[in-house]
């Protein structure tokens, strides 16, 4: 009897006439009598279950199957399983090997991110997993996806704890490798907001963008998590007739009139101007801030 065979069945990704295919490679053995192959495709319906998707027998060392977005689509984690048995007596089976789950669509790098109010730029890649067709005869050849941020249940709603350097970016043909088959960068950063709100979550969407490949069409890539580490923030004042108190609690008063530098950073562009204006009575001089600038 055939036993297990050491096939390796392994899943990588094709164009084939212009359309994605899966293409499932495994080692004859050696030395290779005549053998056939029963080649059995499936996706990961549920956590734990598969539903088979494509069978065939065959002598060749690979099978393909089509992405068609039907039976296979984007967003699927997909197997092929192989047994082999000598053409005379098909109950002679080897024992039947699975490839590793193959995941046909976006993946993120890192798929989630714990970053800190501190200004770093934190690098996230977007990688196409299978490779970007050319439905048309145009230059079309691109699928661009559009970033979306989000606050995630925080206790006072409010814009996203994050920014990106894009809000949109475009995955162009390459050759697939073992890392994927297109790629593109975005940085993302942690909003300093100057308040004390808590560690907050985020997440960054992508939605392909009105792409002509019916692949695409009904596809929306997994989420990517961010949590944002909040950091305390120095605070400095300018109020009523002005009363300042700096960053480091000292209090001065200031009655002018005119246009002064209330702080500068000595390490990156930061400042803030003020202007006062007179606001006193009869018996005293006071000024009172009228305007602020701050770059």
């Amino acid at each position: 009897k055939l036993t297990s065979l050491a096939l390796q069945p392994v899943i990588t990704p094709q164009l084939v006439q212009g359309r994605v295919h899966l293409k499932c490679s495994y080692s004859p053995p050696s030395p290779e009598p005549p053998v056939q192959y029963r080649v059995l495709w499936s996706r990961l319906s549920s956590p734990g279950k598969r539903e088979q998707v494509h069978h065939e027998t065959t002598p060749q060392s690979f099978s393909y199957v089509e992405m068609d977005g039907a039976n296979l689509r984007l967003g699927d984690t997909v197997f092929c399983t192989v047994t082999a048995f000598r053409r005379g007596t098909p109950e002679q089976q080897s024992l039947p090997e699975d490839s590793e789950g193959f995941y046909a669509g976006i993946k993120f790098s890192p798929e989630s991110l714990e970053i800190a109010e501190d200004g770093k730029e934190h690098v996230l890649t977007v990688l196409s997993t299978v490779p970007i067709a050319c439905p048309g005869q145009d230059d079309s050849c691109k699928i661009t996806l559009q970033l979306n941020t989000e606050d995630l249940g925080s206790q006072v709603p409010g814009p996203p704890d994050i920014a990106l350097s894009a809000c949109q970016v475009d995955l162009l043909p390459e050759p697939c490798s073992g890392s994927g088959c297109a790629a593109a960068t975005v940085t993302v950063t942690a909003v300093m907001d100057f308040t004390q709100d808590g560690n907050r979550g985020s997440r960054i969407s992508a939605e392909p963008v009105a792409p002509r490949d019916l692949l695409w069409r009904a596809y929306t890539p997994r989420d990517v998590k961010v949590t944002v580490q909040d950091l305390p923030t120095g605070n400095c004042y300018s109020f009523t007739d002005p009363h300042i108190i700096t960053f480091d609690g000292w209090r001065y008063d200031n009655y002018k009139i005119g246009t002064f530098l209330l702080c500068r950073s000595e390490s990156r562009a930061f400042e803030v101007h003020v202007r006062q204006w007179d606001c006193g009575g009869h018996r005293s001089a006071a000024a009172c801030n009228c305007g602020v600038a701050a770059q």
